[in-house]
């Protein structure tokens, strides 16, 4: 391993050399692409520009600028660290984009790959019936959808929290990266517990969600992100039933719920088969988010009780 090692520190020299060979290898490994990339190619060139601190879109005549030896080791690393530890991209190059902004992001968080921010470019039109002066981001992870509910609406008190105090560290970290410090604030919490008292006229949340058996099926790459932040019960919706139980006790009148289940969308609509959740349908891709007002959730609060 070693001697093939060097071999090939020797024989790659450029930038294309060494996006070519990762693409090799990645195919070689069947990698996983869901966290930031979607082919090998891609997802070769983002990491050898990061290693070369490159922007990822260069000009093509870096592609055939020849590395020193010590550039040559940095790039080789960190692709051998993606094929041979199947660690999701973010993760290696500590970055993740979401709603066209950039947030740090390492094992303690999920990497911010949501739909919901299509909603959030849209401003929750047209579910959202009034201007938010406070948001909750519950579930909160890297705070990417709180921070980023907070430049969508400059006018409004942003709350993000999650049960994880790794988490919260890790939110508070983009929270002082995009100055944001007076407007948004992090919060541990389990769910409601360490917001008594607070409302909200907008509440998103994307909890964990995956049920049993697709958590067990999950790509590698999945397994490299937390636990807690993914896995909710047989059906998925462990946390989901609580929050449908509680979210109107926090929400103000004409409030909005925002909330991903994901592929668990059908174990929800087969629980609460009387309740109109809204599901948007989103031009960019991604399912399985649904909006309810405070109002629905008032009128339909029996049949979440009784789950």
């Amino acid at each position: 391993m070693i001697e093939r090692r060097e071999t090939s520190l020797h024989e790659l020299t450029t930038v294309l050399d060494y996006i070519r060979w990762g693409t090799s290898r990645f195919n070689e490994a069947d990698l996983y692409y869901g966290h930031g990339t979607d082919n090998a190619w891609d997802e070769a060139v983002l990491l050898v520009t990061h290693a070369l601190h490159l922007p990822p879109y260069s000009k093509p005549e870096i592609l055939q600028a020849r590395l020193t030896m010590e550039e040559r080791r940095d790039v080789l690393t960190i692709l051998e660290r993606r094929f041979s530890e199947r660690v999701p991209a973010a993760y290696l190059t500590k970055e993740a984009h979401f709603c066209d902004m950039t947030f740090y992001v390492d094992e303690r968080v999920l990497v911010p790959r949501s739909p919901i921010g299509e909603l959030i470019r849209h401003n929750f039109q047209p579910w959202l019936n009034v201007e938010p002066l406070a948001i909750l981001d519950l579930c909160c992870g890297s705070g990417c959808i709180g921070i980023a509910c907070a430049e969508a609406f400059p006018e409004a008190r942003v709350d993000v929290s999650d049960i994880s105090e790794d988490a919260i560290e890790v939110a508070q970290i983009n929270i002082n990266r995009h100055e944001l410090n007076e407007r948004v604030r992090a919060v541990q919490s389990d769910l409601f517990s360490g917001l008594h008292g607070m409302s909200y006229e907008l509440i998103v949340c994307n909890p964990p969600y995956v049920d049993a058996r697709d958590l067990a099926e999950m790509p590698k790459e999945y397994h490299a992100e937390p636990d807690i932040a993914l896995g909710s019960g047989d059906d998925g919706l462990d946390f989901t039933r609580r929050l449908l139980r509680e979210a109107a006790n926090h929400l103000q009148p004409d409030g909005l719920l925002i909330c991903e289940v994901g592929n668990s969308w059908e174990a929800l609509e087969k629980a609460f088969p009387e309740v109109p959740f809204m599901w948007p349908e989103f031009e960019d891709g991604g399912h399985g988010v649904f909006a309810i007002s405070r109002e629905e959730l008032l009128a339909y609060q029996p049949y979440f009780e009784k789950e």
